[in-house]
């Protein structure tokens, strides 16, 4: 118990931390491509298998 009461003092005391211009780059790549595979997703299963 003592260690996770250390621990979270360590990172209340940690200064915030900007992040890189390639960890932006790749969070935007990750949201891009999972919103375009959602689309893929959507017309095929409307295409292939309609409902009714």
């Amino acid at each position: 118990m003592k260690e996770q009461e250390d621990i979270a003092r360590e990172l209340r005391n940690m200064p915030a931390e900007p992040l890189l211009p390639v960890e932006k780059q790749l969070i935007g790549w990750s949201l891009g491509l999972g919103v375009a595979l959602l689309v893929v997703l959507v017309f095929v299963s409307r295409t292939f298998f309609p409902a009714g």
